[in-house]
């Protein structure tokens, strides 16, 4: 067995060539996003490296019990911290694995060993939605008569308005509104465009930017724009919403996605139809979407469990 703390050694060239035609189909002919398919190389560079120090300089002829070794490696092996994986983190390098090796079965023939590769994957845990209140307070912390903070709740409002992705946000251009409907194009995972709508609210907060805007960057294309002019980018956008959530006393891990969360749950909340919420965020399944109806269910259980005189023995 594979000693921790060995010195690293470097994949073989047969696995790297095999891992990059694999990613190289992911964006290709799948049409993955790019933070998607850098996900999936981050995840398989654990596996080649495993694979190396291991001795496999091959992973076309890999056993079930093979892929079994590494995922029991990944669940003792520490993080560059001293922490250990997390079950879900492991969970995702073992789904990695198995689509590499199912993409290598088809193209190179053979056997699929992780078909029988055991142990399920993690429970999908329910997405963090804010509630109403929560949110308000949330959008109350943009300090609106300078421009920095006329552009931040613009883009709070966006996200929670129009339930959209951070890479959704900051890559969309000015031409890409249509201010008369108060609608947005963005391009979402895969390069699919969609026309999302936004609110009264969100709209007026928009235009309040837009007047200001130009002292940023008269000449960028982006709505969304940092104070050198550049396009905010996904991890500035990001550290302003978690600044924005603790000045309003929000516990917890508040991120971007939060609010498109919220947006999905709260439209739902309200009797919105599931095919419809689907639409707005773009998923291509319906079954994505699907996870924002249990926390809608849970939502109303707790209610219920509070409040009705007899939900409860106690």
């Amino acid at each position: 067995m594979l000693a921790e703390g060995a010195p690293v050694v470097e994949p073989a060239a047969c696995t790297e060539r095999l891992i990059q035609a694999f990613l190289d189909h992911l964006r290709v002919e799948r049409g993955l996003a790019a933070n998607t398919v850098d996900a999936y190389r981050r995840d398989l560079q654990h596996y080649a490296t495993y694979l190396a120090e291991a001795g496999h300089d091959d992973p076309s002829v890999l056993s079930t019990e093979n892929l079994e070794a590494f995922v029991a490696f990944m669940r003792r092996t520490p993080t560059p911290s001293g922490r250990l994986y997390a079950p879900s983190s492991v969970a995702r390098m073992r789904a990695a694995t198995r689509m590499f090796h199912r993409y290598l079965a088809r193209e190179h023939g053979g056997p699929d060993p992780g078909m029988r590769l055991r142990g399920g994957s993690m429970p999908r845990p329910l997405p963090k939605a804010l509630s109403s209140e929560e949110v308000e307070r949330l959008l109350a912390q943009p300090r609106t008569h300078t421009p920095a903070g006329a552009r931040d709740l613009a883009m709070l409002e966006l996200l929670y308005g129009a339930g959209l992705r951070i890479s959704e946000l900051v890559d969309a251009d000015i031409d890409d509104l249509d201010d008369a409907e108060h609608l947005i194009r963005v391009v979402g995972k895969g390069q699919k465009e969609r026309i999302v709508p936004y609110g009264d609210i969100a709209a007026a907060a928009l235009e309040r930017w837009l007047v200001v805007r130009p002292s940023f960057a008269p000449r960028s294309a982006a709505i969304f724009v940092n104070q050198r002019g550049g396009r905010l980018t996904r991890q500035g956008a990001w550290k302003l919403v978690r600044d924005y959530a603790d000045r309003a006393g929000l516990t917890g891990r508040v991120s971007p996605h939060t609010l498109r969360h919220s947006f999905a749950t709260h439209l739902l909340d309200g009797g919105a139809d599931v095919r419809a919420v689907q639409e707005l965020l773009g998923h291509a399944s319906v079954t994505t979407t699907q996870i924002y109806t249990l926390v809608s269910r849970r939502t109303l259980v707790d209610a219920y469990r509070r409040a009705h005189p007899r939900a409860s023995r106690r």
